[in-house]
């Protein structure tokens, strides 16, 4: 029980990571019905913008607090070109397709990306060092937290916050609850529909690449396939939530990381299932929540609100 403000503070951490990605696969589907198997890539390509800025744009021997800033803003301009295209050029003219074309075309690009990132990048195929931020470790209410887990921990309330705002309070966040709830309504009010969900994969793309540098900051290392798992689970976030609720994917990834964090800590000290508390079981612990939540309330925690859907 002495750990238990460490393992909280983990879960917290990894959940905030979830829910960054998980806000993107929500905004989307909220709009179009589309879920984005491709996300995680997304997520992907901004840690990789963020490290080709450190390696190929910042002198040598930049310190981080200055390099960061840049590094946030090279890995949101590659997610949100990335996905951009990835809207105009795979997803729009299948958009009157049946809803099996788009899926398997997220697929076939996420597939695409992971091998673009190692062609560009070979030693991606092991690990690549991620910069790290000078100083810490802290001690906070009795957890300690590393540097890099600080830029997480104010960038996710920080990016909830911006986004709440946007959806309920701009003209544009209004465009985009209008289209989700009814697009062809929408245009013939005068919404731009088209626009909206180019803002929307935008919007998810930027989080995604915030989420992106904390990985790397967290962890200190990337690689190409890194995006896959991530966004398995941060899909599983969304869904836990409420898909099509932005809210719930944020709060969906915060009890994904916390229960993943506490099952892999505390499952291994229960006698007889000591196997089951290994790191390789955090995947299946995650699963196994989802399918309960599937199994007795499908609509997930917060449900699917259309006020709150973008």
């Amino acid at each position: 029980m002495n750990e238990l403000p460490q393992q909280l503070v983990n879960g917290l951490l990894l959940g905030s990571m979830y829910g960054l990605v998980a806000i993107g696969y929500t905004m989307v589907y909220g709009i179009v019905q589309l879920i984005n198997f491709a996300h995680g890539e997304i997520f992907m390509v901004g840690a990789f913008g963020a490290i080709t800025v450190h390696l190929y744009v910042l002198p040598d021997g930049t310190s981080m607090w200055i390099a960061l800033p840049l590094m946030l803003i090279g890995a949101m301009i590659a997610s949100v070109l990335v996905a951009i295209g990835a809207e105009r050029f795979a997803y729009r003219p299948l958009r009157g397709a049946p809803r099996l074309a788009p899926l398997i075309t997220a697929i076939g690009l996420s597939l695409a990306l992971q091998q673009a990132i190692w062609a560009f990048y070979p030693e991606a195929k092991s690990k690549l060092a991620f910069p790290q931020i000078e100083g810490g470790p802290f001690t906070i209410g009795g957890a300690t937290v590393q540097t890099g887990d600080i830029f997480l921990i104010v960038a996710a309330p920080i990016s909830m916050a911006f986004l709440a705002y946007f959806v309920m309070r701009t003209r544009t966040g209004r465009g985009m609850q209008a289209t989700a709830q009814d697009p062809d309504t929408a245009k013939l009010m005068g919404v731009n529909t088209d626009r909206i969900i180019v803002i929307a994969f935008a919007l998810g793309a930027v989080f995604a690449a915030v989420g992106g540098v904390a990985s790397g900051l967290k962890y200190g290392q990337i690689d190409f396939k890194m995006g896959f798992i991530l966004g398995l689970k941060a899909f599983t976030a969304a869904v836990l939530g409420g898909i099509g609720n932005i809210y719930g994917a944020m709060i969906g990834g915060v009890v994904l990381g916390v229960v993943e964090t506490l099952a892999t800590a505390y499952i291994a000290d229960i006698p007889g299932l000591d196997q089951f508390g290994s790191q390789s079981w955090a995947e299946v612990w995650a699963f196994i929540l989802l399918i309960l939540v599937l199994l007795f309330r499908p609509q997930g925690l917060l449900g699917e609100r259309v006020a709150d859907r973008a």
